[in-house]
């Protein structure tokens, strides 16, 4: 047998609240506020979510930072197996006569006996050869300097600073005095 009760005053004040507003109206911030029912539980459980929030941030903070730590160190390591390997790998072809022999010729233009080596200069295209940023002019262009005046000012400097040493040319350093043993 179901038994009906009769709504709470509460929920019939608030039916007749919502009825007496006009449908395209906001409510009060108050009144939607002091609907809200806060009890001491729902109290406790926000503060103890607050506290693990503050409790832990930091912890989180760490975690990615030594993450972030973590990625970096292993992409230096993986580079640095790629130069380990990139660096056996040459090594193994310095192993190779005929590599040491191509570099020799190429690097340092060692020639077989009986060869001769043909050394071309200025076999670029016209396009890859530099170009000057300025023309070069046909006429000596004199240049107004003190030159006399820095040469002196140079050697002044030089005679009165205060770390100037002495150099004898010829004369050996003096040997260190030896400290008798005692």
């Amino acid at each position: 047998m179901s038994r009906k009760t009769a709504p709470s005053s509460a929920s019939r004040g608030a039916s007749s609240r919502r009825a007496a507003t006009p449908a395209g109206r906001r409510t009060d911030a108050r009144e939607w506020l002091g609907s809200i029912r806060f009890s001491g539980f729902a109290a406790i459980m926000l503060g103890l979510v607050v506290l693990a929030v503050l409790v832990l941030a930091p912890t989180v903070s760490t975690y990615v930072e030594q993450r972030q730590k973590i990625a970096a160190l292993q992409e230096s390591v993986q580079v640095t197996k790629d130069e380990i390997a990139a660096l056996e790998r040459e090594r193994d072809r310095w192993k190779d006569p005929a590599y040491i022999t191509t570099r020799a010729r190429e690097r340092l233009y060692y020639v077989k006996p009986g060869e001769v080596r043909f050394l071309v200069i200025d076999d670029l295209e016209e396009t890859d050869t530099p170009q000057d940023p300025e023309p070069v002019s046909a006429e000596v262009e004199e240049r107004k300097s003190d030159w006399i005046g820095g040469l002196l000012r140079s050697v002044m400097g030089a005679a009165t600073a205060r770390n100037a040493v002495e150099i004898t040319v010829g004369v050996p350093d003096p040997a260190p005095a030896e400290t008798p043993a005692g």
